[in-house]
């Protein structure tokens, strides 16, 4: 059989394939906005829904979305798939229902306090000689 020119020529070259042309500057900004406009009516969902995700607030420590619906176990109210929830007594609830969660400096504040009212003092853990009402200089001497 034989062969054309054009055969001839591209087994010559190496079985090399004819380089395509690269598109006009016009063309490829039509692509370009072809491809952003696709991407923004459809496109890959998994990648909408982390870019939605970027751009939303973090939400507060210990505190996530929940991927279900389902009830708050303190209020017996419903929450819906994709609300705030954190953890509470006995599972997963609103935020609003969590107890609050004491700093340090408070726990310390409310076990003096308690202490306080209990009768005790600081100095010895003795009770006080103070009477009441009266200023320290009028105090009786302790027995």
């Amino acid at each position: 059989m034989g062969q054309t020119p054009a055969q001839k020529a591209a087994k010559a070259a190496g079985g090399q394939k004819p380089k395509r042309k690269r598109p006009g500057k016009a063309q490829r900004e039509a692509i370009k906005r072809a491809q952003a406009a696709k991407k923004a009516v459809g496109g890959n969902p998994a990648a909408k829904k982390t870019a939605a995700a970027k751009r939303t607030v973090p939400l507060p420590r210990g505190s996530l979305r929940a991927a279900y619906p389902g009830t708050c176990p303190a209020c017996f109210k419903d929450y819906d798939k994709g609300e705030v929830i954190t953890k509470v007594a006995e599972g997963w609830g609103h935020p609003g229902c969590a107890p609050r969660k004491l700093s340090a400096a408070e726990r310390e504040f409310a076990r003096n306090k308690a202490r306080i009212e209990a009768g005790e003092t600081f100095r010895g853990q003795k009770p006080s000689d103070w009477r009441l009402g009266s200023s320290p200089s009028n105090t009786r001497p302790a027995r």
